[in-house]
């Protein structure tokens, strides 16, 4: 959205100019909308959202994030909130309900219909990031004894309640799934066509108890925006479509850029999160980190005596255990984001080792000897040596450190974004110190 347009809103709101607000808003796309809630002052928000056409005013509340969804539903009447999930779809109804306290989705459930009701406590009963949770039951189906004209009119009829309109999924009488049409079939092909000879049999299809990041791994597969569910008997149960998996990969990837930066992960966007929330998914990793690189000091601590004997090798320590948390942190990145795309499996755990190590040693050998340079300038041929067998083996153990970690995290249930930059740097500042004064102390004789 155009600036221009942005500041000439907000300020409309800000002055209560109503008519203005609404035609401005009538000419935002649903999203732009979305958008534009995150900067409009909290008490503006709900009264912007009632100018809305009813449906578009549930499709920006279904668009916007989930703790502007709780700030909006608490202040709806009753009749609104009835109105509300009447309109939504069974997934975005789910996904709301999933962003609320349990009291709030116990009041909720109370206001749907008998049929959205049984809906939603069907989909509410799958295990959360399952796809049951993310699949919605409006799909549009056909029977292969149809004909093309049957399905058309199955569009005509049903199509504005469906999810989409791009693929209709033949079923028998007992709703196993047999196969699916696309739209570009109907278009194409003549009335009296039969399905049951046009249909697509082969398909893939997921499971409602499968993982979410599942439905994102088969899109990204086979190259396909919709997925069908069904049960282990094949009985079909609704759709995945990728407007849904898209949201769940993003959420799922700032999850883990939060936690490789050392940082909580919070749910709403940056602009709105507060200062005191940014503080407090903040401040306790920082914290743990600041008690973590005590033991750096007490390395130093530890070795005081060759240090003071050999002042010089305090000038190599930020090079060493930078450059070590360098590498370590790049190799916890490049493992951490090839385990989440599948790219590594957990079991190949030994053979990615293996082939760190050789990384590992070569970089070492590398910058060792740029390091052995440096220290022959700076301290002579023994602090070079010192500096350059250091370089090489901090480099060769944060390397495999910065590997490893996300397999540790992951082979106990863990997410291995967790082995971040921060915490992979903090355990090399750590190893490096004392293999350092260790090989000083060993070289030197001191």
């Amino acid at each position: 959205m155009d600036d221009l347009i942005r500041n000439s809103l907000l300020q409309n709101i800000h002055e209560n100019k109503w008519q203005d607000i609404r035609n401005q808003v009538m000419k935002l796309s649903v999203p732009e909308i979305a958008d534009v809630f995150l900067d409009i002052e909290p008490d503006s928000r709900l009264p912007v959202l009632r100018l809305l056409p009813e449906k578009v005013s549930v499709a920006v509340f279904s668009y916007i994030p989930s703790e502007l969804q709780k700030e909006l539903i608490e202040h709806l009447t009753t009749d609104e909130k009835r109105k509300l999930l009447s309109l939504m779809h069974p997934d975005d109804r789910t996904r709301l309900f999933e962003g609320m306290p349990d009291e709030v989705t116990k009041e909720l459930l109370t206001l749907l219909s008998p049929e959205d009701l049984q809906e939603s406590e069907e989909l509410l009963g799958y295990p959360k990031e399952s796809i049951g949770r993310l699949m919605t039951t409006e799909y549009l189906a056909v029977y292969p004894d149809w004909n093309i004209g049957q399905a058309l009119g199955q569009i005509r009829r049903y199509g504005k309640l469906s999810e989409t309109v791009n693929n209709m999924y033949v079923i028998d009488r007992h709703e196993l799934l047999l196969g699916v049409i696309t739209l570009t079939d109907v278009i194409l092909s003549e009335p009296s066509d039969p399905i049951e000879k046009i249909m697509i049999k082969d398909i893939v299809t997921l499971n409602p108890y499968d993982d979410r990041e599942r439905a994102s791994e088969i899109m990204q597969e086979y190259d396909i925006t919709i997925l069908p569910v069904v049960d282990s008997n094949g009985v079909m149960l609704g759709i995945v479509t990728i407007d849904d998996v898209f949201d769940v990969a993003v959420e799922e990837t700032t999850e883990d850029f939060q936690k490789s930066s050392a940082v909580t992960p919070f749910t709403t966007s940056y602009r709105g999160t507060s200062i005191f929330q940014l503080f407090h998914k903040r401040i306790v990793w920082l914290i743990l980190l600041v008690f973590a690189n005590l033991a750096s000091s007490g390395v130093i601590a530890t070795f005081e005596e060759t240090l003071t004997s050999y002042i010089v090798l305090a000038f190599f320590i930020p090079l060493l255990i930078d450059s070590g948390g360098n590498a370590g942190s790049q190799s916890a990145t490049l493992m951490i984001r090839s385990i989440a795309t599948g790219d590594v499996a957990i079991s190949q755990w030994f053979r990615t080792f293996m082939k760190e190590i050789g990384v590992g040693l070569t970089l070492g050998i590398a910058m060792g000897s740029a390091a052995t340079v440096l220290g022959l300038f700076h301290g002579g041929y023994q602090i070079g040596l010192v500096v350059g067998i250091s370089m090489m083996s901090i480099i060769l153990i944060a390397n495999l450190i910065g590997a490893s970690l996300p397999f540790i995290f992951s082979r106990f249930k863990m997410d291995p974004a967790i082995a971040s930059g921060p915490l992979v740097t903090t355990i090399v500042d750590v190893c490096g110190l004392f293999f350092y004064f260790t090989i000083a102390r060993i070289l030197l004789r001191v």
